[in-house]
């Protein structure tokens, strides 16, 4: 039985040359500028087939040659690369999954409505679910609508007080 707290090891070798670093998840290749003569530095994540963070990268003393990967700056790529992706990441589950909270008229009485839109990009069929649930969490409704449905106050007030039916396409 092996300790929980024990990383694993990792499966990609360690690699440090001069022009490619591995480890830690991340791969960074100092490449040729196709732009200029520069150099850049490409930060792939372990798995990925596409570079998470391509940039600029230091000449070396002989203006002509890169400046060789060390671990200071491997370690600073990957921490600038990882939080690049996370901020994609965030970024895109806020645009998919989006939710808010009005107060409507429901069956009569006032009453505070957690409203959200949950977008599925699928690639042949892509839709959003859009969902109610009162303030104790118990769902009120769900159905499916159009990937395109804007969310806002209006609508999710519209959509509460018209006993939750299918919205309207506009």
């Amino acid at each position: 039985m092996t300790d929980s707290r024990t990383p694993l090891p990792d499966p990609t070798p360690k690699t440090q040359e001069p022009r490619l670093w591995r480890g830690d998840g991340w791969t960074a290749q100092v490449i040729k500028n196709e732009d200029d003569d520069g150099w850049a530095v490409a930060m792939i994540k372990d798995g990925e087939p596409e570079p998470a963070l391509v940039g600029p990268w230091t000449m070396g003393r002989d203006k002509k040659n890169p400046k060789p990967l060390d671990g200071n700056a491997f370690s600073t790529l990957v921490k600038t690369a990882s939080e690049f992706v996370r901020r994609h990441e965030q970024q895109l589950h806020a645009t998919l999954h989006q939710s808010i909270t009005v107060t409507a008229m429901v069956k009569a009485q006032p009453a505070r409505i957690s409203v959200s839109l949950d977008i599925v990009p699928d690639e042949d069929h892509p839709h959003a679910l859009l969902s109610a649930h009162d303030e104790a969490g118990e769902p009120l409704a769900q159905l499916r609508v159009a990937p395109s449905f804007r969310l806002n106050r209006a609508s999710a007030v519209a959509w509460a007080e018209g006993d939750f039916a299918k919205p309207a396409l506009r």
